[in-house]
């Protein structure tokens, strides 16, 4: 490419931030070469990844037909999928960007621009952009969920991933499934981190100050009973940078809280306002950031209500964002952003500071393409070595698959019905129920499915396995519990996971009703009407109170894969949806009235 093309690009790039062309023209006229040139703009650069579950190599990662938005959040950004999220965004449909970001032509996309992610790769992107900038003018923030997500994390207690974004540079980060892991563990990895770990939202419970476990760590404050170091300071292009950190506030109810039993969480906004205008008056910094792992409804309405921060860069719900919401609120504005998942994309905010203040930005969602990256030579060699002892075991071929396979979305994905029917078949149960989880690597048509594929799906620290009797009226309970959490309209309630799986039970879902009121017409695959006093087998896994007493759901899924053979998924148990017509979070391929 000529240098008279790259100023081109660079000053079609600007027009169409200025707006002066439509963004649809910028993206047409841009080639899969030309990603990653940006024209320079500003003094302070801040770089975000988040929710990368423990993928060091490029993967498939398909992202959601299904996101519904209700409520004051209908038709608003996370909660638009497909076409409507092209449209919403100016993107241009077929090219590699709407590829990045929407589920549409999956298969034929993901092999015309190949995997995406991979720490080599990412590497390779993040160095680039720091040497264009210069030494000192930017910072890379991850915004947790890195530690865990692959057997190779499991298998080491998530440092290979603390080695790798030490590798990558990391300066700042924050935390969620990182506490999946036993204290002990938590507190030995961050030790090792050599960036800064921050979390203004985690205490140490007031009984177990007396008697504290860990009394030497040095984010621990006594005074404040704060279990880390709430926020850090650093110089970037010569300005200061608060950065608070904001750990995901449900971490003891959505995980086992057996694993952190003296720290306690929540949102803690009373604390976050307080603690911004502490650091406004003593620090005085030109840029406020919180790293935050709240999900993005949940920032979306912080930022309405906590005044003093310039941006928020956002995880948790792995909406891949391509340009940040503007939020109002009594100080100003703040922006707020959300940079998907899986080692996908890099998010990219350059700031133009004057006098103390951020004056006017720039932000691109880069979307990390291993076959337009050249992997790290040093990064490469350390994944190397990492995997080295459990290549065997993760190389297992168990099966082939005759279709996509994936979990993202608000019900059940094909991976998730693989899992449902692996749990039903092996466990002799009805019915199967597994978590909405929204990690999970994809894998394609003709592709074989090995144990390491099977990891990227089931890696958790609670992967036993059950197999009980349930009431009619308790499926249903359960049901109407996480179906709350996904779609309450107040975004402070809500979890930022997806509906749970099942499979061999079909039902309605109308996410526009109160709670108790969303579900309705349950039945058995074969039709037969679930009785609220009749019981049911029912398979599961990943509970969060006691440990269950079942095998991990990895060996479950394997033992059936290997029977099996080929996948073909015959039936997706997904609910039949009421109330969505026209709602821009759902696509025409999914089931509603």
């Amino acid at each position: 490419m000529t240098l008279a093309r790259r100023e081109f690009i660079k000053l079609l790039s600007v027009a169409g931030a200025a707006g002066l062309l439509p963004a649809s023209v910028v993206a047409a006229m841009r080639q899969p070469s030309d990603l990653y040139e940006l024209p320079g703009f500003g003094n302070v650069t801040l770089l975000h990844i988040t929710d990368t579950h423990a993928q060091l190599n490029p993967v498939y990662f398909r992202e959601p037909n299904v996101n519904l938005g209700i409520g004051p959040a209908l038709g608003k950004a996370p909660h638009v999928v497909g076409d409507a999220f092209l449209r919403h965004f100016g993107i241009a449909p077929g090219g590699i960007e709407a590829h990045a970001f929407t589920f549409l032509g999956f298969d034929e996309a993901a092999r015309r621009f190949g995997k995406v992610g991979g720490f080599a790769h990412l590497k390779t992107l993040v160095d680039r952009i720091r040497a264009e900038r210069g030494d000192g003018n930017s910072l890379l923030l991850d915004g947790g969920d890195t530690w865990q997500g692959s057997g190779t994390a499991y298998w080491t207690r998530g440092k290979d991933m603390v080695g790798a974004g030490n590798l990558l540079g990391v300066d700042v980060m924050t935390g969620h499934w990182e506490f999946t892991y036993r204290d002990k563990e938590v507190i030995e990895n961050i030790g090792a981190f050599k960036g800064d770990f921050v979390a203004q939202n985690i205490a140490v419970r007031d009984e177990a100050l007396f008697d504290y476990r860990f009394p030497e760590f040095a984010g621990f404050d006594e005074d404040a009973g704060l279990a880390f170091k709430p926020y850090t300071i650093k110089t970037v292009g010569g300005f200061k940078v608060a950065v608070i950190g904001q750990a995901f506030p449900y971490t003891p109810i959505a995980n086992p809280q057996r694993f952190i039993p003296d720290w306690t969480f929540g949102i803690q906004e009373e604390r976050m306002q307080e603690l911004v205008d502490k650091i406004r008056t003593e620090e005085k910094p030109a840029v406020l950031v919180l790293l935050s792992h709240n999900g993005m409804d949940v920032d979306l309405k912080l930022a309405s209500r906590v005044t003093g921060i310039d941006v928020i860069f956002g995880g948790h719900t792995h909406d891949g964002i391509p340009a940040p919401s503007i939020v109002a609120n009594a100080g100003g504005k703040t922006l707020v952003t959300n940079a998907g998942s899986n080692g996908k994309f890099l998010g990219r905010m350059d700031l133009d500071v004057k006098d103390g203040k951020v004056r006017d930005f720039r932000y691109r969602l880069l979307p990390v393409f291993s076959n337009l990256l050249p992997p790290n030579a040093e990064m490469t060699k350390y994944i190397e070595e990492m995997r080295a002892p459990y290549r065997e075991t993760l190389r297992e071929k168990l099966a082939t698959t005759e279709e996509t396979l994936y979990r993202r979305g608000n019900f059940n994905g094909t991976f998730d019905q693989l899992i449902c029917d692996a749990l039903r078949k092996v466990k002799d149960a009805q019915i199967s129920l597994s978590p909405g989880f929204r990690w999970g690597t994809s894998v394609l048509p003709g592709q074989t499915i090995t144990m390491e594929h099977v990891m990227d799906q089931t890696c958790i620290t609670y992967p036993e396995t059950y197999r009980r009797e349930l009431k009619g009226s308790e499926l249903k309970a359960i049901l109407e519990d996480v179906c709350d959490n996904l779609f309450n309209p107040d975004p402070y309630v809500q979890q930022g996971g997806d509906m749970v799986r099942v499979g061999g039970l079909d039902y309605e879902c109308d996410p526009t009703a109160s709670m108790g009121k969303r579900i309705g017409d349950m039945a058995l695959d074969d039709g037969t009407k679930i009785e609220a006093d009749k019981s049911y087998v029912v398979a599961g896994w990943a509970t969060v109170g006691s440990q269950a007493p079942g095998e991990p759901i990895w060996e479950t899924v394997a033992k059936y894969l290997r029977d099996l053979k080929t996948v073909k998924i015959e039936k997706l148990n997904t609910p039949v949806l009421k109330n969505v017509s026209g709602n821009p979070g759902i696509t025409d391929d999914t089931r509603r009235t």
